[in-house]
C-alpha cells in the first residue's frame, strides 16, 4: 500500500472534537465520524500551496471544482447533472437544517427515518415542526425502510421526506428497487425529498453500486435536494465544503433564499480541499476502502462472538450499528464507556438499546477497544 493507515497521529490533545471528550481519560473514543487518518497528500499539497499564496480575502467556488464534481457524478452514476444545479454550502447538517425551514411551514411535517442521523431529528425541533418516524426493519440482515407502517402513520400535512443514502446507522446501500419504493411513496404523497448521500463514496461491500435519488428519473430529480461532501469520504470534516444538487429550480431559489444572510459562504481552503480530493484522491480513496473493509470485517466478528451483541452486515460507510438488545444492561453506551470505549449513545439516533462505534481507524486501537468490550461481556456473563 501507498498509503499506511496503521499510522498512529495522536490527536488527543489537538483540536480533536472526537478525542477532546475523553480528554486525560482512558477512553478510547470511537464515536463521532470522523476518522484517524491523515488526509490524502493531494489535499494537504493543495492546502499548502493555497497557503503560500498569502491572501486570504473573500473567495468564491472556482468553475474547474463544478467541473470536477460534474465529472465525478457522470463517471461514478451515469448523473449528469449542470453546474448551475450546485449550491455549496459549509457542512451538511446546514443543509438539512435548510431544507426542513425552506420547504415546510408551520403546521407542515417532515418524514424521516429511525434510527437516523441526529441532526435529521434535531433539523425538525430546531424550525419547530413536527417529524414523523419511518421505522427501519431488519430484512434479511439488512436495514431498510418500512414504508408501509410510515403509509399508515400519516396525517396529511406531511411535506419533506428525509432519506439517507447509504444510511446512517446501518450502512445500508439501498438498491434500484428500493429506491424507486421510496420515490413512489415521495410522488404518491406529493412529498419534496432531501436525501442526505455524503457516505456514498464509503462502499465496502463489493459489487454495490450508489444509485443518487434524483437519477432515478425525471420526476425523482424535480422534487429533491441530493446533499454530498467529500469530508467523511477524505476526513475533511474541520474543512466544511458541501453540495445541495438541486435540478428544480424553483427549489434551488426556495433554498438559496432559505440561507441569505444565515448561512456563510464556504471557507476557501474547504474549497480547495475538496476540489484536490476529488482530482487526485482516488488512489488513496481505494487503498482507505481496503483498510476500512479488514476493518468492518474485524468488528464484526468480534462482536458476533460476544453474547448478547449482535452486528448485521456492514455495507458502507465505517459506521458499525450494533443490537446490544441481548445485553442485560440498561445504558449500553455508559456500560461501553465504563469499560473504557466511548461509542455513540444509540438514544441520540432513536433506539437507547443500540450503540453506534466508528472503525475508521488504525487497527491496533480498534483492537484494544474490541477486546476491552469482549472483557466487559464476559464479566458480566460470567457475573
Amino acid at each position: 500500500m501507498a498509503f499506511n493507515f496503521d499510522q498512529w497521529i495522536d490527536r488527543s490533545h489537538s483540536d480533536s472534537v472526537k478525542w477532546n471528550k475523553y480528554r486525560d481519560r482512558d477512553i478510547i473514543p470511537l464515536w463521532v465520524a470522523d476518522t484517524d487518518f491523515a488526509s490524502p497528500p493531494a489535499v494537504i499539497d493543495a492546502l499548502q500551496q493555497r497557503i503560500a499564496h498569502g491572501v486570504f480575502g473573500y473567495g468564491h467556488p472556482s468553475p474547474e471544482l463544478g467541473k470536477v464534481f460534474t465529472r465525478r457524478m457522470a463517471e461514478r452514476y451515469g448523473w449528469h447533472i449542470l453546474p448551475e444545479w450546485l449550491v455549496f454550502l459549509p457542512g451538511l447538517v446546514c443543509g438539512l437544517n435548510l431544507c426542513v425551514r425552506a420547504f415546510t411551514a408551520e403546521g407542515q411535517a417532515t418524514l424521516a427515518p429511525s434510527p437516523i442521523y441526529p441532526p435529521f431529528r434535531k433539523a425538525a425541533k430546531f424550525a419547530g415542526r413536527s417529524q414523523q418516524q419511518i421505522p427501519l426493519r431488519l430484512d434479511n440482515q439488512r436495514w431498510v425502510l418500512d414504508l408501509a407502517h410510515a403509509e399508515r402513520q400519516l396525517e396529511g400535512n406531511e411535506r419533506l421526506l428525509m432519506l439517507c443514502n447509504p444510511h446512517n446507522p446501518g450502512g445500508t446501500v439501498y438498491r434500484r428497487e428500493e429506491l424507486l419504493a421510496q420515490h413512489e411513496f415521495a410522488r404518491r404523497h406529493d412529498l419534496i425529498v432531501c436525501s442526505d448521500e455524503i457516505h456514498c463514496d464509503l462502499l465496502l461491500e463489493p459489487g454495490l453500486q450508489h444509485i443518487p435519488f434524483a437519477s432515478l428519473n425525471d420526476d425523482a430529480a424535480q422534487r429533491s435536494i441530493t446533499l454530498m461532501a467529500p469530508s467523511k469520504t477524505f476526513n475533511i470534516a474541520g474543512l466544511g465544503a458541501s453540495m445541495a444538487i438541486i435540478p428544480n429550480n424553483q427549489l434551488r431559489l426556495q433554498l438559496c433564499r432559505a440561507r441569505s444572510g444565515i448561512v456563510p459562504e464556504v471557507d476557501i481552503l474547504a474549497l480547495v480541499a475538496a476540489q484536490a480530493a476529488y482530482s487526485d484522491g482516488q488512489q488513496w480513496l481505494d487503498e482507505q476502502l481496503d483498510y476500512l473493509r479488514a476493518n468492518r470485517d474485524l468488528v464484526i466478528e468480534r462482536i458476533n462472538a460476544l453474547p448478547g451483541l449482535h452486528l448485521p452486515p456492514v455495507e458502507a460507510t465505517y459506521l458499525a450499528w450494533i443490537d446490544c438488545r441481548g445485553l442485560p444492561v440498561n445504558n449500553p453506551h455508559a456500560f461501553f464507556e465504563q469499560a473504557g470505549v466511548g461509542l455513540s449513545p444509540g438514544l441520540d439516533f432513536g433506539d437507547r438499546r443500540f450503540v453506534r462505534l466508528n472503525f475508521g481507524c488504525r487497527r491496533e486501537l480498534l483492537r484494544e477497544a474490541l477486546d476491552r468490550m469482549a472483557q466487559a461481556v464476559n464479566r458480566l456473563s460470567a457475573g
